[in-house]
């Protein structure tokens, strides 16, 4: 089991995350959308695609940009579409 933590409250967690790049990728439905919200933020790796951004909002404490995902990614990225990561210097805790 991985989870993910922020404020004191389990954001995701999942039986199996996909490891990308050295961070872990929750799969849809291993998270709970009560905490998110849409970020406008957009960035693009060379062999993912572009990515979209999710902030945190946790009992009040809220992070920007705390967290990402490829809605459409690359052939090569396919295994993450729908998956979100978290940046843990934002104060995401990531427990395996």
């Amino acid at each position: 089991m991985v989870k993910a933590t922020f404020n004191g409250v389990v954001v995701a967690d999942a039986a199996k995350t996909e490891r990308v790049d050295g961070n872990h990728y929750f799969p849809p439905g291993s998270f709970d959308k009560q905490y998110y919200s849409d970020s406008n933020t957009h960035t693009t790796c060379g062999w993912k695609g572009v990515a979209s951004y999710y902030n945190l909002n946790v009992n009040g404490k809220n992070v920007s940009d705390a967290a990402w995902y490829y809605p459409t990614p690359k052939d090569a990225a396919k295994n993450i579409a729908g998956h979100i990561a978290f940046y843990t210097n934002k104060g995401i805790k990531i427990e395996e």
